[in-house]
């Protein structure tokens, strides 16, 4: 401003020339002159400090699509469904609009108020995600609580495919037993067909190996040539899919109490038609569970159980003289000796036995894998 004073003084006042100030004062000419221009036109505050920032930006949202992004998002969250910035592009891009990036839509919902920004979490790229290749080849099952209207409690039972995360089917019972399961697996299976392998928790309704047998179910499974997989104890991630559906789906069932078990289950197949056919699902990229799960050939049974399993991994052998193998659901450590720290070998899998060798094809020794342990000792025949 005091520069901007004297400039104009120096003109105005002075009668010093536009070129001779602009030399004087080291400016060009031209700034001069609108220094001179704007204080003749608005005074003083002519000489204020303005803003750069262009009058227009040709790239700016339209209001039309800002307007439609708020109304989508009050009308995603008053459904009870994800009203994230993804969903929302995909239901612009639905309509036939020209839908910005993620990034700007989180912007407008933040800037309008509907976004409150959230502490950093941990990266997505620190988990290790797992998806079956095909559908039925992996179906995972739980049971989650919730409350009637009046505070009844029930309990909802679901199948969920793995690879297209579409919901097989989801009921509502005031408590879920064995046979619940066996006769809604038989269900489901009728419908879709029967899976490769069914993946649960250690929940009694579902194996009996607390109690040193074999449940009803674990029974229905091997009759049928399917393989049973269960997560470890206090180990939800696991069966982080049908974990994350629940999560979703009492979004949903918030916004309709039910004062009926009949009445829940008719919102249950509601919301179930609306997941699989209308809600596209972020880790499908973008699709729907039911165009996810009918774009590619399903798994039957007897293809996992009866089949050997067959695998090669190569890995570093850390300071202890250990490497690690994913086995049964769960990271093991192998123990291959502290003579080969630091060095590459590689690990031929084949069901539960590890032959372990060399780079250069040099056999080291092999291992048969305790499902029961995470430290897995050394086979016979070590060198």
């Amino acid at each position: 401003m005091v520069k901007n004073e004297i400039l104009v003084a120096s003109v105005v006042s002075q009668g010093l020339g536009v070129r001779a100030t602009a030399k004087k004062y080291g400016v060009s000419p031209a700034w001069v002159c609108t220094l001179v221009k704007r204080y003749r036109q608005e005074g003083p505050a002519g000489l204020e400090a303005r803003s750069k920032r262009p009058h227009s930006n040709q790239n700016a949202t339209p209001p039309q699509v800002e307007d439609r992004i708020i109304e989508l998002r009050k009308e995603l969250v008053d459904l009870g469904t994800d009203a994230g910035a993804d969903t929302i592009k995909t239901h612009l891009l639905r309509e036939g609009l020209a839908a910005p990036s993620v990034s700007t839509i989180q912007r407008i919902l933040t800037r309008r108020g509907f976004v409150t920004p959230a502490p950093k979490k941990r990266p997505k790229s620190s988990y290790i995600r797992f998806e079956a290749d095909l559908p039925n080849e992996c179906w995972q099952s739980d049971m989650t609580h919730w409350h009637l209207s009046d505070g009844t409690g029930v309990e909802i039972l679901t199948f969920l495919d793995d690879h297209s995360r579409l919901v097989l089917c989801a009921r509502a019972y005031p408590t879920v037993n064995g046979e619940h399961v066996r006769r809604l697996f038989a269900q489901t299976s009728a419908q879709f067909g029967t899976p490769a392998s069914v993946l649960t928790d250690n929940g009694a309704i579902y194996n009996a190996e607390a109690r040193g047998g074999r449940s009803g179910f674990e029974s229905d499974l091997m009759a049928a040539g399917v393989l049973y997989k269960h997560s470890r104890p206090y180990h939800p991630q696991t069966q982080g899919k049908v974990e994350r559906w629940h999560r979703t789906l009492k979004g949903f069932l918030a916004k309709r109490p039910a004062a009926t078990l009949g009445e829940l289950q008719m919102i249950l197949e509601n919301v179930v038609a609306y997941y699989n056919d209308v809600r596209p699902h972020r880790a499908i990229g973008r699709r729907t569970p039911s165009v996810a799960y009918n774009a590619r050939a399903k798994a039957k049974p007897h293809t996992l159980i009866y089949e050997p399993h067959w695998r090669i991994r190569e890995d570093v052998v850390d300071v202890r003289g250990h490497v690690t193998l994913r086995y049964l659901g769960r990271l093991r450590h192998l123990n291959v000796g502290w003579k080969y720290r630091g060095a590459r070998i590689r690990l031929y899998v084949l069901d539960d036995v590890v032959t372990f060798a060399t780079e250069d094809g040099q056999f080291i020794g092999e291992t048969r894998m305790d499902p029961n342990r995470d430290y897995q000792p050394k086979g016979d025949g070590f060198r």
